[in-house]
């Protein structure tokens, strides 16, 4: 699964972490050249449903539309991994990570992994 791309200035929140608004899907940030690439970086978590949840999830099925506890379960199961991946770029010095990239492996019934990866780069401003 694709991450997102979202692009402003190059700042750093953190000295260990890569600002979130540098990551990007594909392999190029317009308006900014790499001008030193880091290597992979990712960040996993390996989570399972509670049994609170799966009954409150089962309920939320009987009235359908959206399943609101498996959704934010869901997102906070993505960002996780991805706040992980930044601070791991962060750590390297990189302040953006291009080719963002989810994937999920179910380990056992009800218990999945979910790796958020990509390369951390160092970019700067495209002077045109």
């Amino acid at each position: 699964m694709n991450g997102y791309s979202a692009l402003s200035g190059l700042e750093r929140s953190d000295k260990n972490e890569c600002p979130a608004q540098h990551d990007h899907h594909s392999f190029e940030l317009h308006g900014f050249e790499v001008v030193q690439t880091l290597g992979m970086v990712r960040g996993i978590i390996v989570r399972s449903r509670s049994i609170f949840g799966t009954i409150g999830a089962s309920l939320q099925t009987l009235v359908g539309g959206n399943i609101t506890l498996l959704t934010d379960l869901c997102e906070k199961t993505r960002q996780e991994p991805l706040d992980l991946m930044l601070q791991h770029a962060g750590q390297l010095g990189a302040n953006a990570v291009v080719g963002v990239r989810y994937d999920a492996t179910e380990i056992m019934q009800g218990v999945t992994e979910v790796l958020a990866y990509g390369t951390a780069v160092v970019v700067q401003p495209r002077h045109s």
